[in-house]
């Protein structure tokens, strides 16, 4: 689905002067924020992009967002009021907020005070995108605040994933064995990259593992795309997938059915 609107942040998306006398905002860096249907949640959501990433993964199509210096230092008042004006429109679609990234937990108190304030103070349905390599710096307080983890699982072979990211695949698992035991609700997201992830025994230990929790309600399968090439470039980053394929509709549906096989819903 498309990006419905998209809007980078500024530093003077802040507070009033007279609201600043009195209140000492929680601030992040923040990538940008867009209005999205359909690839980061249920329903429409308001998604917020947070800088910063410990992982460096082959495919990133924002690259841009790695470091968190080059993002804008946000307080968490200017991005519930800028959610708050497109509430009624998220809850008539049966949508909600979404914190993204890069790593949303790399800011891990940011990320927590926005999760919150979405749920308690806009009502709406909260989810966090992330790879779950810093999973131990959620509390066990944000997580009560997120009602669908989005956890990107790169790879189920361990050198592939580190091939595929440069750091190790545990935590990730750690994180998800964690909210198993929470029974926080999951999507599974899987990015199926011809001649590095498409290996059907590496789909089959994502899968069994994914199976294996209990919790998961979703598989996302989601086509290697090249859309992120001109950022790499303008960075000045080799991007080393400029010769590979997108997979075509035959092996995208081969890796939903080793994913249905195990019980799970793929899309």
């Amino acid at each position: 689905m498309t990006v419905m609107l998209t809007q980078n942040l500024t530093a003077n998306d802040a507070l009033t002067p007279a609201a600043a006398a009195t209140h000492r905002p929680t601030e992040g860096s923040v990538h940008s924020w867009d209005l999205s249907t359909g690839v980061d949640g249920p329903g429409t959501r308001f998604v917020t992009f947070l800088s910063g990433c410990p992982l460096t993964c082959l495919y990133c199509h924002n690259p841009d967002t790695w470091r968190m210096r080059n993002g804008k230092r946000t307080s968490a008042d200017a991005i519930v009021a800028e959610a708050a004006k497109y509430t009624r429109f998220i809850e008539a679609a049966g949508g909600g907020a979404t914190i993204s990234g890069g790593e949303p937990l790399l800011q891990p108190v940011f990320a927590g005070e926005l999760l919150h304030r979405f749920k308690h103070e806009l009502g709406l349905h909260t989810a966090l995108d992330t790879s779950g390599f810093l999973g131990v710096r959620a509390t066990d307080a944000l997580l009560r605040d997120v009602d669908l983890v989005l956890l990107d699982i790169k790879s189920w072979d361990r050198d592939t994933y580190k091939k595929v990211t440069g750091r190790p695949l545990r935590p990730t698992l750690d994180f998800a064995h964690r909210l198993a035991d929470l029974g926080k609700n999951v999507w599974v997201r899987f990015v199926l990259v011809p001649g590095l992830t498409d290996d059907p025994a590496n789909i089959e230990g994502v899968a069994a593992f994914a199976a294996s929790l209990g919790n998961v309600s979703r598989v996302d399968v989601l086509p290697f795309h090249k859309l992120g090439e001109a950022k790499w470039e303008a960075l000045g980053k080799t991007f080393t997938l400029h010769d590979t394929p997108s997979p075509g509709p035959e092996q995208v549906a081969a890796a939903k059915a080793i994913f249905e096989a195990h019980g799970l819903t793929a899309v």
